[in-house]
């Protein structure tokens, strides 16, 4: 990937390096090799043979890069260099084309690495579990437009971030089950060197790799590519929520959440920044722009993309890679999470009361209609906000506001109920719980 010094902030997760690539490509010539010898098509014990010397080790003097310069892709080097190590009746890329091993190999590496991020995007749902049960009940300010809007709970900010992961799991789960398969169809996707033994070595090939066997090659239709990118691009997204909620919540100026191993800078010694929340975002907001280029590789020509199957190799590398990496920070990030509950509370009464103002127009609605009511406490907010007072006392030394008070039969009582942030929570409970038991069903299926 060419992250070098980059790497401890790059590389998490299996990695994906050329040697990766190789791998997954040599381990798919030699369930070829072993399938074309349960077929028949190759004598007894070629297949263990080719599968022995099928290791990154042996190639190490194979200069593939400049083998791929002259025939556009790596494979014809490393046939050639398999075919010298193996013995001369082995069936080595049997009816294949290259387009068969790299595709095929990309389905390897993806499902390595969908596996790592599917472990932690558990852990990251486990840590979002505990925080939105400790914290169910933990005011806080709502924002909207980056502005405090009505009261909410942190847990039901987790809540969303756990419900969020399990969504992306879900996805993942579905792509890594149903949408990775090898390719192999040959020249041109009739696997005609074969006759008609083709499917059934196809079938062959699917059992020894432990993936799907598709319908047919699926050369230039590659909706399995983009349904692989959109999912893990999701995944991004979820978990770049997660990282944007956290830079801004850990703000000097908000102070209400902040990791537990934040990171210096290299001139300020007060400095501690949330690297894990930035890290996160570093790769993630690189996704859209890799499925974009995926998306536009996938319409290919005839039975072979002339450029546009080759723009692919980058590009989902790199989006796996970058997938991998966010989903094992997140789980760090949320593992060492710190939640300062008083700064909650203390940034929500920062306001004197404001944030309650939907809930005191909600209780003169009945009595003025929607609009008066909401006129009357708009006159109340400014007044507050014009002498640095609360709500209450703004209500209730108008004589205008508090005289309409007195006509709703609304007590000083009522309205300091009404004015508490507790009060106003609306569904969070239940939404809470909702979340939790929806995260338990999941995960007894996933």
């Amino acid at each position: 990937m060419g992250y070098s010094i980059f790497g401890g902030l790059f590389d998490r997760g299996p990695g994906i390096s050329d040697d990766a690539w190789l791998q997954a490509m040599l381990d798919t010539e030699a369930a070829l090799a072993r399938a074309a010898e349960r077929a028949g098509l190759a004598p007894p014990g070629t297949g263990a043979a080719v599968t022995s010397v099928a290791d990154v080790g042996h190639f190490r003097g194979v200069d593939l890069p400049a083998a791929a310069r002259a025939t556009g892709n790596p494979v014809p080097a490393l046939v050639k260099a398999l075919t010298a190590l193996a013995p001369p009746d082995a069936a080595i890329h049997l009816g294949a084309t290259s387009q068969d091993i790299i595709d095929t190999a990309a389905m390897l590496i993806a499902r390595r690495s969908i596996d790592a991020v599917l472990a932690d995007l558990s852990a990251a749902g486990q840590r979002c579990v505990a925080l939105t049960r400790a914290h169910a009940g933990t005011v806080m300010a709502g924002r909207t437009l980056l502005q405090q809007a009505v009261p909410i709970t942190f847990g039901l900010v987790t809540a969303n971030w756990l419900t969020a992961i399990d969504e992306a799991r879900t996805q993942l789960h579905r792509v890594r089950t149903s949408r990775l398969a090898i390719q192999y169809g040959g020249a041109a996707g009739t696997l005609a060197p074969l006759g008609e033994a083709g499917p059934a070595v196809a079938d062959l090939v699917a059992e020894e790799l432990g993936l799907p066997a598709p319908a047919l090659p699926w050369h230039t239709n590659r909706l399995r590519i983009l349904d692989l990118a959109a999912a893990l691009t999701a995944t991004c997204a979820a978990l770049g929520k997660i990282a944007r909620d956290v830079t801004l919540l850990s703000q000097t100026e908000v102070a209400e959440v902040h990791e537990a191993t934040g990171g210096g800078s290299s001139t300020m010694p007060h400095k501690q920044n949330p690297v894990a929340a930035v890290v996160i975002l570093g790769h993630t907001k690189q996704a859209p722009h890799l499925l974009a280029t995926l998306a536009s590789a996938a319409e290919q020509e005839h039975q072979r993309g002339a450029g546009s199957w080759h723009s692919e190799w980058q590009p989902l590398t790199h989006l796996l890679a970058l997938t991998t990496s966010s989903a094992a920070w997140a789980a760090d990030l949320l593992g060492g999470l710190q939640v300062d509950e008083p700064r909650m509370r203390a940034n929500l009464e920062a306001t004197h009361g404001l944030t309650q103002s939907e809930h005191i127009t909600t209780l003169l609605t009945p009595h003025l209609g929607r609009q008066k009511a909401h006129a009357l406490v708009s006159q109340a907010t400014a007044r507050a906000a014009a002498g640095n007072i609360t709500l209450a006392e703004a209500l209730t030394t108008s004589k205008e506001s508090s005289a309409t008070l007195a006509a709703c039969q609304i007590t000083r009582d009522q309205l300091d109920v009404a004015l508490a942030p507790t009060s106003y929570l609306g569904a969070t409970a239940q939404f809470i719980s909702r979340a939790l038991a929806a995260h338990e069903s999941h995960s007894s299926v996933t």
